[in-house]
């Protein structure tokens, strides 16, 4: 597990994830065409209240949906 520093809405904060879930969080980010910063400012706002949490679930949903269960 490493830690990231990002900035959320101007803010730095550091977000602990494992490598694995960082490199689809900057997949999901670039298919958006959104920076990592960007798109966790963007899903931080629907969901503050754990934010590598949320991220962790925002991989599964990714997948979820490239295969066709939701």
């Amino acid at each position: 597990m490493k830690k990231h520093s990002v900035k959320i809405a101007g803010h730095p904060t550091s977000i602990s994830l494992e490598d694995e879930f960082w490199a689809v969080i900057k997949r999901i980010a670039k298919e958006q065409g959104l920076s990592i910063n960007a798109y966790i400012t963007e899903k931080e706002k629907e969901h503050p209240e754990n934010l590598s949490g949320m991220l962790r679930l925002e991989v599964l949903r990714y997948y979820q949906k490239k295969l066709g269960e939701i």
